[in-house]
């Protein structure tokens, strides 16, 4: 006996998690109902199975085939249109005329006994048995009246209260004879419960209702959906669900990772490669799909959750539906009966109200409260650049595809043959990445100098020194182990400009990659004395002086500066305590605290072996933090100043490059030694442009960044480390003393959230509010919008790039005065923010 599984359904109430599925593949308890279907046949015996598709008809045949993996036989037919119920089993009338046949919907759930409603057909000798299902609410069925016997007496297609004359309906589930496909006219839209049937029992024919004792539910709403997926794990409907039983109604898959210290409260299902850390809490009728990450502190109930989704440390989510690829960022909210389609990102503390839908392939921005359903806008993401390069999460927003895309756009941007340096640090994580964006640089037909593990100095003197087109280097996020940065830098080492990065990202959108022919696939190499070469050329530009007597301490991370400096130190001849000195690939970045506490280890060997001072490289080698002789830490803002006291006081002229945001003490430090300020926009490569011009000293970004310009454009915290042994061994004051004879910073700033779509109103209405200050004022326009007065007061309003806020910073001679300044432009910005 054959059976034909209908899996044409568009399935328009379930939307959007139908918007690019058909509803069979819908996953319930993660295997999608046609699945199930499929399986129930077989259990009853019935392998033989023609499938009628439609709707996405492709992703239907691709995911089951030919039916070998469940042990069945499937042969599909195709639908141009619509045919309706009856109509799409007359299209496949020419593999049914043997024997009778089964018809069942391939999006329905149930375990009804098939073999005794067959039985219950061949002893009544039916020409039609309609499976049957009492339920309490039949408006959205057809309604069916049977005699004692069980023969149909009457048909009423989903009726209003005042027609329900019984709570039998159809469940779509038939057993037919051949003979019956005579009554279909074909290649027309025909249903069997509207059409067919009626006609034929006004002619007499045999059709009989078999009124089952199992379960059925017709997924069609979301509602429905969660009904049934609460009802598998109940153990209501015989599924075959996958995994183990940890404990009763806790069925975990075998490859599965969960957390002893992982709240779980059944029934509840956690599908394969799903990772579920401490402190997370999963509750009751939540099924988890394959390769999900639940991160601490994350709250889940009666959640269902797709493949490949990511959910962050905080999110809560509530009787709600997870697309699958889509990312719930750190403490986002989604309340009952909202669908999140796929492909979605939901920003941080992002709110998703009840019942609203959000479509595939959209993003909530940060902090956003959401209360009608998304559906045609999208704001996607505005750049793809960041601050700190392309960033994100690893394997989950930075994956090894979105690697392989990035190199390949990169590579469409440059001319065949070219030569592009790549680099990482000592993750595990950017060692995996760098093999994609080798072989994708290396397709698209350009050539590889591989630096392999170096420092990102290393990798940006290596680009402009090189006559390279360009660089790569991957690292792991500064404090966030779990990210990774891909830091792209031009020919001169330094990070794309702005136009470099839009016109990079308008390849990377329209995926318009360049191959190339098999004669012109690159090379990839790996230059023998990368970091012999960059100690000698900065100790041939960098004047050290005389240091032998000199003491100092430092910290290396366990990043890639502890490659280098062996090397460079030993040429030096100072004498040098060393910690930290080793590639940690477990640890490749440091959290907060463990920051603070190395910090804290350095300042007192500083102090407990009388050195002149002590610097700590960040993992990379590209900014430090400085310790004085007297073992207390100097703050990046503070020690942006005793540097630059230390050039300017050796140099006695030249200019100096500084971000709009550095205090303007550092103004008062250079007009005292005869040095001007250039100012520069908060942008990396702004600094760096700036850093390589004429008659330039010292750069710096207040960020423990500095730059030698005689030696590079960009920051360079093993060159700034020479620079910093060679002025301090020239001058006569301790950095203590440096210190202290700079004046104090009045320095204030805070963060104010902006939506997107009003950041551009902020701006003009703080425009126009500076534009109205009395007598006494500049207006700066180089980063932001800068009000100064003659007092030295003054104060920033700067749009962030990558998140919907904006940034202040307010200086004023006493902190009152900088506290009021900052309070008053902050309500400006609030106000126009709405």
């Amino acid at each position: 006996m054959k059976a034909v599984v209908m899996a044409g359904g568009e399935g328009t109430r379930l939307r959007p998690m139908t918007a690019n599925q058909p509803k069979p593949l819908l996953p319930v308890v993660n295997r999608p109902i046609m699945e199930h279907v499929l399986r129930l046949l077989k259990r009853h015996g019935i392998t033989e199975t023609v499938v009628t598709v439609q709707f996405l008809a492709a992703l239907v045949r691709n995911y089951f085939g030919d039916g070998d993996e469940l042990g069945m036989h499937l042969q599909y037919a195709t639908e141009d249109v619509p045919l309706g119920t009856a109509g799409s089993v007359k299209n496949a009338a020419d593999r049914l005329r043997d024997d009778r046949f089964l018809v069942i919907s391939g999006d329905a759930l149930t375990d009804i006994d098939l073999s005794d409603m067959i039985r219950f057909h061949r002893e009544n000798s039916a020409l039609i048995t309609i499976g049957l299902k009492r339920v309490p609410n039949p408006l959205e069925f057809g309604i069916i009246i049977v005699d004692e016997s069980g023969r149909v007496q009457r048909f009423l297609e989903k009726p209003t209260w005042g027609q329900v004359f019984s709570d039998t309906v159809n469940t779509g589930v038939y057993v037919m004879e051949p003979e019956v496909l005579d009554a279909v006219a074909p290649g027309e839209p025909v249903d069997w419960s509207g059409d067919v049937f009626p006609a034929l029992l006004e002619r007499g024919a045999a059709i009989y209702g078999y009124v089952a004792d199992g379960y059925w539910e017709d997924v069609g709403t979301h509602d429905s959906y969660l009904k049934a997926q609460a009802d598998a794990l109940s153990g209501k409907v015989g599924l075959d669900i996958g995994g183990f039983e940890l404990s009763p109604g806790v069925w975990v898959a075998e490859s599965a990772s969960v957390d002893p210290d992982a709240v779980l409260k059944g029934p509840l299902l956690i599908g394969d490669y799903a990772k579920v850390e401490a402190g997370a809490e999963l509750r009751e009728y939540t099924v988890l799909g394959s390769n999900v990450v639940v991160r601490e502190g994350a709250f889940l109930h009666r959640a269902i959750v797709h493949d490949n989704v990511y959910l962050g440390p905080a999110a809560h989510l509530r009787g709600c539906v997870i697309g699958k690829s889509t990312d719930v960022m750190a403490g986002a909210r989604i309340e009952e009966n909202a669908v999140i389609g796929d492909e979605c990102v939901i920003e941080s503390e992002a709110y998703v109200s009840s019942g609203v839908k959000v479509y595939p392939f959209k993003t909530i921005e940060a902090g956003a409260v959401v209360n009608t359903s998304v559906i045609w806008e999208s704001r996607g993401q505005r750049s793809l650049f960041g601050p700190r390069g392309v960033s994100g999460l690893v394997n989950v927003e930075i994956t090894a595809e979105l690697c392989v895309r990035l190199a390949s756009a990169y590579a469409t941007t440059l001319k065949k043959g070219e030569y592009v340096v790549t680099a990482r640090d000592c993750s595990l994580a950017a060692r995996a990445l760098k093999r994609a964006v080798n072989g994708a640089l290396t397709a698209g037909a350009i050539n590889v100098l591989d630096l392999e593990a170096a420092p990102l100095p290393v990798a940006r003197f290596h680009t402009g020194r090189e006559g390279a087109a360009g660089g790569i280097a991957l690292r792991t996020t500064p404090g966030d182990p779990q990210s990774v940065d891909i830091v792209i830098m031009d020919g001169r080492g330094a990070d794309l400009a702005p136009g470099a990065q839009r016109k990079l990202e308008r390849v990377f959108s329209r995926q318009e990659f360049r191959r190339a022919f098999p004669g012109e696939i690159a090379e990839l190499a790996h230059p023998a004395r990368a970091i012999e070469d960059y100690t000698h050329e900065l100790l041939r530009h960098v004047g050290v002086g005389d240091v032998r007597d000199m003491k100092v301490v430092v910290d290396c991370a366990g990043g890639t500066s502890s490659l280098v400096l062996p090397t460079l130190l030993g040429r030096v001849g100072v004498d040098v305590l060393t910690v930290n000195a080793r590639l940690d690939d477990v640890s490749p970045t440091e959290t907060l605290a463990e920051r603070r506490r190395d910090l804290q280890r350095l300042s007192e060997l500083v102090s407990s072996s009388r050195a002149a001072f002590g610097v700590r490289f960040d993992p990379v080698g590209e900014r430090i933090a400085l310790v004085d002789e007297m073992g207390q830490l100097i703050n990046e803002e503070r020690a942006l100043l005793v540097v630059l006291d230390l050039v300017a006081a050796e140099r006695r002229g030249g200019q100096v490059a500084l971000p709009v945001t550095t205090t303007r003490v550092a103004e008062q430090v250079c007009r005292f030694h005869g040095v001007q300020v250039q100012w520069t926009s908060t942008s990396l490569d702004a600094l760096t442009a700036a850093a390589a011009g004429p008659d330039m000293i010292f750069a710096a970004d207040g960020r423990g960044g500095f730059v030698v310009p005689e030696f590079s454009p960009a920051i360079d915290g093993l060159a700034a480390f020479m620079r910093l042994l060679g002025l301090v061994a020239r001058t006569r004051l301790s950095l203590s003393q440096i210190d202290a004879r700079i004046p104090e910073v009045r320095l204030l700033r805070r963060t104010v959230p902006t939506p997107w779509a009003a950041k551009g109103s902020v701006m003009r209405s703080v425009l126009e509010a500076a534009e109205n200050e009395p007598e006494g004022y500049r207006i700066d326009t180089t980063d932001g919008v800068r009000v100064a007065r003659d007092d030295g007061s003054w104060v920033l309003v700067l749009p962030a790039a990558t998140e919907p806020v904006t940034d202040l910073w307010a200086e004023a001679p006493d902190m009152d005065g900088a506290q009021a300044l900052l309070e008053r432009w902050a309500r400006v910005v609030e106000q126009a923010a709405g």
